[in-house]
């Protein structure tokens, strides 16, 4: 059994091991009621599991129960059921299920209570359903506080990385449903891509030095309304300094470098509103909300997969050269970690 932890935050690559164990008959404490046990076979290198493993700038480190309990990184990824506990009648032993919320995924098995085992869907590859949750659920959640910021008005709406694996799903749901986007990439190769698979989308590289002069040039009068910020950082300022007056800028994420002091913002002489959204707060959503959401993920990975890119697969003792490949710049889709189905999980070595 194959577990990459860390018991202190820092660098990735510094702080990170791979734990190796023989294998036994059962793979550490059984599912307990109500409960299933999941062999992980894929899960991605998301950007929070990278926060959670190196905090966020200016944060306090956190602490464990016991300062030196080791804490496994991931909360999302697919394998295959390999033993239920009582009560559970779905899913069943041997059958593919995505798991999320599910801490711990960079392991070669995961406990998680039967209602978060998602099934796959017939014809959904397992790479593809790796990727079914996380980021398709983001999308739901902006969309809901999208509509909340624009009360009915129509936009224009500028989102931030529109190159990332949200960012795509953002313009793709722009496309099917007439919202007016302006996306924001770091590169003009970058922007080259976005261009191409959304033409009718303004699409403005932040390199440029009027980049700014162009968002307000496609903007028009009425300004935008609505920014969609995964970035953060430094960039905050200026995002806020693009919208309308009475706009809102919804913060979900922060791969941007430096900081902006809230006080820097111009939230009462322009009544603008600075709004946060996590995944890790959709367990909050009903169960009516979170039941529509997960069968929208895999009705998504059914019917449309190319939305749910791969950049790149790393066995999981390999998890050092998938986070350098998870920070490259350019990088086009999700970067996974592996567990051959066959292979048994307390053999390998790292590398």
């Amino acid at each position: 059994m194959r577990t990459v932890e860390h018991t202190r935050q820092g660098e990735a690559a510094q702080v990170l091991t791979l734990r190796e164990e023989p294998r036994r008959p059962a793979p550490g404490p059984g599912p307990g009621p109500g409960e299933v046990l999941v062999r992980l076979l894929v899960r991605p290198v998301h950007p929070g599991d990278l926060v959670g493993v190196e905090g966020m700038p200016g944060q306090p480190e956190q602490e464990s129960e016991q300062q030196s309990a080791a804490r496994i990184p991931g909360v999302e990824g697919m394998g295959v059921v390999e033993s239920v506990g009582t009560g559970v009648h779905a899913p069943r032993p041997g059958q593919r299920v995505a798991v999320f919320p599910a801490p711990g995924t960079w392991s070669d098995f995961v406990v998680v209570p039967a209602a978060l085992a998602v099934p796959v869907p017939d014809g959904v590859s397992d790479e593809t359903a790796a990727l079914m949750l996380v980021n398709p659920l983001t999308l739901r959640m902006l969309y809901r506080a999208l509509e909340d910021a624009l009360r009915g008005r129509t936009g224009p709406v500028l989102q931030t990385a529109a190159g990332s694996s949200v960012g795509r799903l953002v313009s793709a749901a722009a496309d099917r449903h007439g919202l007016e986007l302006i996306n924001l990439v770091r590169s003009t190769s970058g922007a080259g891509k976005v261009r191409t698979l959304h033409p009718s989308q303004p699409v403005i590289a932040t390199c440029d030095d009027d980049w700014q002069g162009q968002v307000r040039r496609h903007a028009g009068a009425r300004g935008v309304q609505v920014v969609l910020d995964s970035v953060g950082g430094a960039m905050t300022l200026e995002l806020s300094g693009l919208l309308a007056d009475g706009g809102t800028l919804v913060s979900y994420g922060q791969l941007g470098s430096g900081t902006t002091p809230l006080e820097a913002l111009p939230l009462v002489a322009r009544g603008l509103t600075v709004r946060g959204v996590s995944i890790l707060h959709w367990m909050s959503r009903t169960a009516e909300e979170r039941a529509q959401d997960v069968a929208f993920a895999q009705d998504l990975a059914r019917s449309t997969p190319d939305l749910l890119q791969v950049a790149g697969s790393y066995d999981l003792a390999d998890f050092k050269a998938a986070v350098e490949h998870a920070r490259r710049p350019g990088k086009s889709g999700t970067v996974l970690l592996t567990t051959p189905l066959t292979a048994d999980s307390g053999q390998g070595a790292a590398r």
